[in-house]
């Protein structure tokens, strides 16, 4: 299961993300249901595990549709989708700010 990822990389405010995708990651799972199954790795690489909108830690595992990931326009274009729609959030709003700032917690 899951051993045939490619790598790509995109810059998104500053951070470089390493994302990787196995776009069918069980062909069991293709069998069973008629649709195929990936995985996205998304990787903060630089600065290394930089928080993102949608990871604190700078890594997060995602299992969706092969067919939802190449209607967003590619893998590349469904994580900045994702990283831009959380990044409404005014909770990321906020620490985007106080990071800016400086902010002594």
């Amino acid at each position: 299961m899951g051993d045939n990822y490619e790598i790509m990389r995109l810059e998104w405010h500053g951070i470089t993300i390493e994302v990787r995708i196995c776009p069918n990651w069980s062909s069991a799972f293709a069998k069973a249901s008629g649709k195929t199954l990936a995985h996205l790795e998304i990787k903060s690489i630089e600065p290394e595990r930089a928080p993102l909108p949608i990871t604190e830690t700078g890594y997060r595992s995602h299992f969706t549709s092969a067919e939802i990931i190449n209607a967003a326009g590619g893998p590349v274009a469904f994580v900045r989708a994702a990283l831009e729609d959380a990044a409404q959030d005014a909770d990321w709003i906020r620490r985007e700010a106080e990071a800016r700032q400086m902010v002594l917690l």
